[in-house]
């Protein structure tokens, strides 16, 4: 299995993850927050594919799908465009309602496909390029990547959690 291979395995468990996550709920259980500063199944995958979407389309050189795709305008969420929604308050989570499941996996599936046709062409040697240089040591590619994929997938299980106390 070469790393590219690899990585696009790590893709696919997040993105069937939150299509579990999010099947059959209704916008209310999608939204609901199980306590005052618990985060809401929708906001979990709200927030893990803005994360992906954001870190790829940069690493990549790419438009976020999220503006380019149009699913800002779709959500209608009172956020910037640039929202990841890192660090968001309680109050911020509660302002992302509304949302069906399908609206969720539409655009989690856009960036998924975007960041696999991108990471299916990785060449091992392209893991070690700097591409955040804030950070002591800086951040290659390679981290960058096992970042998102660890981020997302506890989320994908955190909204799990919460889809267990919902039903």
């Amino acid at each position: 299995m070469t790393p590219a291979e690899l990585l696009v395995d790590g893709f696919t468990r997040i993105q069937e993850g939150v299509h579990a996550a999010v099947d059959g709920l209704t916008a209310d259980q999608l939204a609901h927050q199980p306590a005052e500063r618990a985060n809401s199944v929708g906001w979990l995958i709200w927030h893990l594919t803005r994360v992906q979407d954001d870190h790829v389309a940069d690493a990549a050189g790419f438009d976020q799908v999220w503006t380019s795709g149009g699913f800002e305008q779709d959500f209608g969420l009172p956020f910037e465009a640039s929202e990841t929604g890192y660090g968001a308050t309680p109050q911020e989570v509660a302002q992302v309602r509304g949302l069906s499941a399908e609206q969720l996996t539409g655009y989690l599936d856009a960036v998924h496909a975007q960041t696999v046709r991108w990471v299916k062409g990785l060449a091992p040697e392209d893991l070690d390029r700097v591409v955040d240089e804030r950070w002591d040591p800086p951040v290659t590619l390679g981290v960058r990547l096992v970042s998102v994929v660890n981020d997302d997938q506890q989320h994908v299980g955190q909204a799990a959690y919460v889809r267990g106390l919902l039903l």
